[in-house]
């Protein structure tokens, strides 16, 4: 806390699993970022077939086990669909929104003779080619997603540039983001709404000053800059943490149990032992 700011951090964790060394080490960076008191938990459910009780509860019990204290409530994703929804409103107001149809299938197969030099992967996988964006939002149908019409967003904006501050500020233009990350899904099937959409609108509710989130999330960070900017929420200082890795350099995963911090802590490890595993 520099010249008496006061910073509010979170860890935002999905109970699609238990927890391990990676998420430790984000949600202890992102404790140490927080002013006394201003550190955050929030539980990224929307995900309704995947996240399971038992992992939540794991959540809350690793992280004590770690030190860790948060503010209460504690804010789920699952119970604001309706604010999602709701700005999911406005942004199909705007103008930049539109159904899909396309499965990956179908993207994959329009990208199979990209143009040479054009990226065919972005944050999100296959770069998606543009094919439903003629269809209006009066035509959604069952089954589809929603996107983001980027090239009508940038549209919407005073100029043709976001940024952020990471250390740094760093900045991207419209035609990085349109050929290096593209119309994003906003809503996904069968949850109403994305990580995207989500994060952002949460992050705002949350008063969120500093993002500290890994960074295999910096491209995505560009998408939630361009939803700020639409929704006219504040962006956040972000802190795009290094990562942990497993002896051959692979990131950390939910289903590398021999890794989980349940098990560390069953084999006797204490919570100082996890600091020195992730060099803290």
């Amino acid at each position: 806390m520099a010249g008496g700011r006061v910073t509010r951090t979170r860890f935002a964790p999905s109970p699609t699993g238990l927890l391990h060394l990676g998420h430790a080490f984000s949600a202890l960076v992102s404790a140490a970022e927080a002013s006394p008191g201003q550190f955050l938990l929030r539980i990224e459910d929307i995900d309704r077939d995947r996240c399971k009780p038992e992992f939540e509860d794991a959540i809350f019990e690793d992280l004590a086990w770690l030190g860790l204290a948060w503010r209460q409530p504690v804010m789920r994703q699952s119970e604001r669909m309706e604010i999602y929804q709701d700005a999911l409103g406005y942004l199909g107001d705007l103008g930049v929104t539109y159904p899909c149809s396309c499965t990956r299938g179908d993207i994959k197969s329009a990208l199979s003779a990209p143009q040479e030099g054009a990226p065919v992967h972005g944050p999100d996988g296959l770069i998606y080619p543009g094919t439903c964006r003629g269809r209006a939002m009066r035509d959604l149908r069952e089954g589809d997603v929603i996107r983001l019409d980027a090239g009508r967003a940038f549209d919407l904006l005073r100029d043709n540039m976001l940024s952020f501050r990471d250390g740094r500020v760093h900045v991207l233009g419209r035609d990085g983001f349109l050929t290096g990350i593209g119309d994003v899904i906003l809503a996904r099937r069968g949850m109403g709404t994305s990580y995207h959409l989500s994060v952002v609108l949460d992050d705002a509710a949350q008063g969120i000053d500093l993002v500290a989130r890994g960074q295999d999330l910096f491209e995505s960070t560009w998408i939630h800059v361009l939803l700020q900017r639409l929704l006219d929420l504040e962006t956040p200082d972000y802190h795009h943490h290094r990562l942990i890795r497993d002896e051959d350099g692979k990131r950390l995963a939910k289903r590398d149990d021999a890794r989980s911090l349940r098990e560390l802590r069953g084999q006797g490890m204490s919570a100082g032992d996890i600091r020195r595993m992730v060099e803290l």
